[in-house]
């Protein structure tokens, strides 16, 4: 039997930190999107993984338009780390 171990992990401000490195490939995008659905207007999800996701930006991008900002927190080889901003629709 396994167990669900569920975190709030939010600061004051209201960024919610999403790690991409803990899940499967093939359920990423799909959690990511789940992710971004759930914020509300003026949060930001802090997503951080081991290589720039330029086709997930895209997707983004597509699905999204400007109700998301994309912003490069940190951009380097084996640690990216990007906030995306839910904006009002």
């Amino acid at each position: 039997m396994s167990t669900v171990h569920v975190h709030n992990h939010t600061n004051p401000e209201g960024v919610y930190f999403f790690d991409a490195r803990g899940i499967a490939k093939r359920f990423r995008h799909a959690a990511i999107f789940g992710a971004l659905d759930a914020l509300h207007p003026g949060e930001v999800m802090r997503f951080c993984n081991d290589h720039d996701p330029l086709p997930l930006l895209d997707q983004l991008q597509n699905r999204y338009g400007p109700t998301v900002d994309i912003n490069y927190r940190q951009r380097e080889a084996g640690a990216i780390v990007i906030d995306f901003e839910k904006r009002a629709a």
